[in-house]
């Protein structure tokens, strides 16, 4: 069996662009995969089509081996584009892999470790008591673990210091309405400093929150150190991580409780397993980032089946969020929720299939931009 052709398409789903891989060979058999790096889709395009010129007529069930020469075989190491783009064949491999041997993705990591995949809910509104009424119905629904947010997350300027002051009384108010028992988190996107991420916990009661995702950007592990010295929230970090070298420190520090590990940024498969199986080692769980689309999901799937440290997967199917994009109708399979879980697919390989004449009917690229925050006095900040 040899690969002949490797196709990558960006479309629009509604509010995004979409990076959707196929790997054809000459026997018939075909994968897919998916880029995470969202809103640089052309770059990662680029590097798919210069990977795919090294990659035809070799062998696609040697993915290790692969996954080595596209990581190594250049001057200038990994970098997030790169890994996004090996991320997207190294899916579409495995899926291959799993269909020409008869076995779900799960059977080649190792074998499934678990019956359903555990999710945490995402919950999101600007108004309190609605959000607090989005998170009962979502308890009520199954979810035990929940990350609560805001939606206008792209009004500029945007001030940290009173962000943050309303946002922890809004994390009061859950955890008094919700109990004690459901698991609580939020997600604040890097925009914080060391100082105002510390000034966000110390505002509220020990034991209000437990886990506090990205609080800080992640280019200084020393700042992160410092941060954990000023706080005592357990946190969620590596959905942006691109190696097992970027998760290193996090790691061999002991910053991070939970690992955020985005299959399709960080290399796919083959690098996932290894970051997990280090993670094992230090007693960190791993909390999967899956915001994308039902190839991203169902690798998730597969990967979190296999890993003895799983927590929860990242799910935005809750009662009140339902983010279900406009590529559902491209899936003549993909992975259903049951519940507040993901059912382990029996079938081989992921366990999805695209619609290909769909897809490619499907609207083209459009330039989109993630939000540019500005502060009051209009310097730029992190969205």
């Amino acid at each position: 069996m040899k690969i002949t052709n490797i196709k990558p398409f960006i479309i629009w789903i509604g509010d995004r662009n979409q990076l959707i891989v196929k790997v054809e060979t000459d026997i018939g058999l075909y994968g897919w995969g998916e880029s995470g790096l969202s809103s640089r889709e052309l770059a990662v395009k680029g590097a798919i089509t210069h990977y795919a010129e090294i990659l035809k007529g070799r062998d696609p069930m040697h993915i290790g081996q692969i996954w080595q020469e596209l990581y190594r075989s250049q001057y200038f190491e990994g970098g997030r584009v790169l890994t996004a783009a090996i991320a997207a064949i190294d899916i579409a491999l495995y899926d291959i892999k799993g269909k020409a041997l008869g076995v779900p993705v799960y059977e080649l990591l190792g074998g499934k470790q678990r019956d359903t995949i555990p999710t945490f809910g995402c919950v999101r509104s600007d108004d309190p008591d609605e959000l607090i009424k989005f998170a009962h119905n979502t308890v009520n629904a199954g979810w035990n673990c929940l990350r609560l947010g805001w939606k206008n997350d792209a009004s500029s300027p945007y001030e940290p210091r009173r962000h943050i002051a309303e946002v922890a009384e809004w994390m009061i108010a859950a955890r008094q309405a919700l109990g004690s028992e459901v698991m609580l988190g939020v997600d604040y996107h890097h925009r914080l400093s060391v100082p105002e991420a510390a000034s966000f916990c110390q505002r509220m009661p020990r034991g209000t929150l437990d886990f506090l995702e990205e609080p800080i950007r992640d280019e200084s592990p020393a700042s992160y150190e410092a941060l954990r010295k000023l706080v005592d929230v357990p946190f969620a970090i590596g959905e942006e991580f691109s190696s097992k070298w970027q998760f290193m420190p996090y790691i061999e520090r002991d910053i991070t409780q939970f690992a955020r590990i985005d299959v399709c940024n960080v290399g796919g498969f083959t690098e996932a397993m290894k970051v997990a199986a280090w993670c094992e080692a230090h007693y960190i769980d791993i909390m999967p980032h899956n915001p994308l689309g039902p190839v991203c999901t169902a690798a998730t799937v597969h990967f979190s089946a296999a890993v003895a440290n799983l927590s929860y997967v990242e799910c935005w199917e809750t009662p009140d969020e339902l983010m279900a994009r406009q590529t559902s109708s491209l899936f003549s399979q993909q992975i259903r929720l049951d519940g507040a879980v993901y059912p382990l697919p029996e079938k081989p390989g992921l366990g999805i299939d695209i619609d290909e004449q769909a897809l490619v009917s499907c609207a083209p690229f459009q330039f989109y931009e993630m939000p540019h925050l500005q502060r009051n006095d209009g310097a730029v900040t992190n969205w």
